[in-house]
């Protein structure tokens, strides 16, 4: 069984389902209210673990309901919450619109997250027996370049979804080997709005890069080699949430199996194309038996 380390954030989403989403000053009736787990890291953490890995969780909650809500929510998923400390204060938020077409905007309140700022006792072990660590930025650069360090130093994949973008220390990226950004973060990245412009200057920076181009699939690119893109499965989408979450987890899980990139891109993007049709966060993203089903339908079609 594939390991995974995931060091991030762990969220409650409040999520509010609106028919269109407000412009500035504008108020609008929703339809729907939801309180549901989420957070970045905690997300790729049960998407991981619902794609078939053994997957450990290093972060933060706060002393809160929400921090009880949130471990429980982790632990049922099967995620290994040792390394997800409780600390003072409260957890952290995140506050969602989503509208009709299954579009959303995010509000991010970091709360416990923000205490993450380095490696604890046992995070080191936790990371040199995983295959691939993964990372986001929603808890501080300094626990993410540590976390990437201890990485490289022992070996491990280090698989990067830089959101919320921000700029990136070259030392970094200097310990990233897969950078997974969308469209949208690889060109904050790097100011060029073509994706294939995009990941080209990435690859200066990292030795592969996967844009993620929502309904388009995703773009591979690497030193040395010819970039693709690979479709995803068309899909009515319900809420797009977690979408790019569930991708970095399933991808991580298919390229630890050893499964060719091409391929490991395709059943990743079919991971997150169920998670789509359905609302919310970690309660849409669909277990291993549902994509291997999907997959199998979507290559013989």
């Amino acid at each position: 069984m594939t390991a995974i380390a995931v060091l991030g954030s762990t969220n409650m989403d409040l999520v509010a389902y609106v028919p269109k989403a407000p412009r500035l000053g504008e108020t609008v009736t929703g339809r729907a209210f939801r309180t549901v787990p989420g957070g970045k890291g905690a997300n790729q953490a049960v998407a991981a673990a619902r794609s078939g890995a053994q997957v450990v969780m290093i972060g933060a909650v706060g002393a809160d309901e929400f921090g009880v809500r949130l471990r429980s929510a982790l632990t049922a998923a099967g995620v290994d919450t040792a390394g997800l400390r409780t600390v003072e204060g409260a957890s952290g938020t995140a506050h969602i619109t989503v509208d009709d077409e299954g579009g959303n905007s995010i509000i991010v309140i970091p709360g416990a997250n923000a205490r993450v700022t380095g490696l604890e006792e046992g995070d080191e072990a936790r990371i040199a027996a995983a295959g691939a660590l993964l990372l986001q930025l929603e808890v501080p650069l300094s626990a993410v370049g540590a976390a990437a360090r201890v990485a490289r130093a022992h070996g491990v994949r280090t698989v990067l979804t830089p959101a919320p973008a921000q700029p990136l220390p070259a030392e970094l990226l200097a310990s990233v080997d897969l950078l997974v950004p969308n469209e949208h973060e690889a060109a904050a990245l790097t100011g060029l709005t073509d994706p294939r412009q995009a990941a080209a200057a990435l690859l200066g920076r990292v030795p592969e890069v996967v844009v993620t181009l929502g309904a388009a699939g995703a773009l591979y690119a690497a030193r040395g080699r010819e970039p693709y893109t690979v479709p995803a499965p068309r899909v009515r989408a319900v809420d797009s949430t977690a979408a790019g979450d569930t991708f970095a987890g399933a991808l991580a899980v298919a390229l630890g199996e050893g499964r060719p990139v091409r391929e490991a891109l395709a059943w990743a993007a079919t991971a997150a194309s169920l998670s789509v049709q359905r609302p919310g966060a970690q309660d849409s993203m669909p277990a291993r038996a549902e994509t291997d089903a999907a997959f199998a339908a979507g290559a013989a079609s």
